[in-house]
């Protein structure tokens, strides 16, 4: 009998396992806000290399703590320069699988354009096809991709999603799953109106998806409970995941409670409270008890 290879392992243990996903995936903007919240101040690097080097410390920190493993994370999502460097002797995205049976990801986006039509579009990129190889020869499973919408502007979310699933096609053709994550503000002045508007879209672009085809989606945690049960429940999405979105963690877990099939992909709300000068016992505990209030929340 054919073993199951990994990529079917990885799937079939996103799609019906229960858990949720490590977003450690902050870029070089949000990487000095990253690291202040985790207590070492901007004066600690004097360029970017280092500045990396704290973060990848950082990250590493969390995956080798005995409390990050595949138990109740299902994935970690990466940034280029950590899927690039090595944990414990082994590139970043073997050690999440060989050794702690995590999923791992990787952020493929450069960041957004200027705002039009209430959103903010993904820049362009051309080197996109260069990292998809790059990332297929890393063994990574994944990609995720981030646009931004901060109006309740029809024309702008229908541009946001019609160019996060032009670069899915891409993505899936390079043999990679796309989290497709159309990110709304939850700032935006019409947050309701802006999702129901985000929802009617992606609906339209998953129904034109051929049987078999799977993405994943990743929306902000939404103002109506379940509304996106319908996403949950396509035959063409594998998982849909939320993002924390500047929720703090308690509401970010109590809305996720709501939201039946979400599992979270929590990036600022799972690293809340841990610090560079706890001792690796206090760290393990917060961050024991962060996952488990995040697992248990997904569990719903």
């Amino acid at each position: 009998m054919k073993t199951a290879s990994m990529k079917e392992q990885q799937q079939q243990k996103i799609k019906t396992q229960p858990g949720f996903i490590a977003a450690l995936d902050q870029s070089g903007g949000s990487t000095p806000k990253a690291l202040r919240a985790y207590g070492i101040k901007e004066g600690a690097w004097s360029n970017d290399e280092e500045m990396f080097a704290l973060v990848h410390q950082m990250r590493a920190r969390i995956m080798t703590s005995p409390n990050f493993n595949g138990d109740r994370i299902l994935a970690a999502i990466l940034f280029e320069g950590t899927m690039d460097r090595d944990i414990e002797g082994q590139p970043t995205a073997d050690y999440l699988w060989n050794v702690k049976r995590v999923v791992p990801f990787l952020k493929v986006d450069k960041g957004l354009s200027d705002e039009k039509d209430g959103v903010h579009l993904m820049k362009r990129m051309p080197e996109l096809a260069a990292l998809l190889d790059k990332a297929n020869a890393k063994r990574i499973f994944g990609t995720k991709m981030r646009s931004f919408i901060k109006q309740a502007n029809a024309a702008g979310i229908k541009a946001v999603v019609n160019q996060q699933f032009e670069v899915a096609a891409q993505i899936l053709a390079a043999g990679l799953m796309p989290i497709v994550e159309p990110e709304v503000d939850i700032h935006c002045p019409e947050k309701a109106r802006a999702e129901t508007l985000l929802k009617a879209a992606l609906l339209e672009e998953l129904n034109k998806l051929p049987a078999g085809q799977l993405v994943m989606l990743k929306i902000t945690l939404p103002e109506q409970d379940d509304l996106y049960a319908d996403c949950v429940s396509h035959p063409n999405v594998l998982r849909v995941v939320a993002l924390s979105g500047g929720y703090s963690l308690k509401e970010g877990n109590d809305r996720l409670r709501r939201n039946h099939g979400v599992v979270a992909s929590f990036s600022r709300a799972l690293v809340e409270g841990l610090s560079v000068q706890q001792s690796d016992a206090e760290y393990n505990a917060v961050l024991d008890a962060t996952i488990q209030s995040i697992f248990e929340a997904s569990n719903t």
